[in-house]
């Protein structure tokens, strides 16, 4: 079993908690092919068990997710250089705001305790 290491993305979801994340991690291609089924109902686009790698969005490597590499947050948190956009001096921003008002996992109250450890 590999070690459990917390990585966060930009937006502050947990991206070692997700499956796209744990199925690369593991290198398991069962999961690889459960999650581009998901993927393909829930979103209405094709994914292949081939596009389930990723080794998290702030990773500077190549493999990551094709959501995240078309990600609006991901791309300006790389292009301003910040490592959370709760560091970032436009926090939070409209973009943000909206993403994460639709997500399902804690990622606001990720941010703000970035936000007052770096801050604080």
């Amino acid at each position: 079993m590999r070690p459990m290491e917390e990585i966060i993305g930009y937006c502050g979801i947990t991206c070692s908690q997700c499956p796209v994340y744990e199925a690369t991690q593991d290198d398991d291609d069962a999961e690889r092919e459960k999650w581009a089924k998901t993927y393909a109902r829930q979103y209405g686009r094709e994914y292949r068990p081939e596009d389930i790698n990723c080794d998290g969005c702030p990773t500077d490597g190549t493999r990551t997710f094709r959501f995240c590499n078309d990600c609006r947050i991901r791309n300006c948190a790389r292009e301003k250089n910040v490592e959370s956009c709760a560091i970032c001096e436009d926090y939070p921003c409209e973009t943000l705001a909206r993403v994460i008002s639709k997500t399902r996992v804690p990622a606001r109250e990720t941010l703000e305790k970035i936000r007052r450890d770096s801050i604080g």
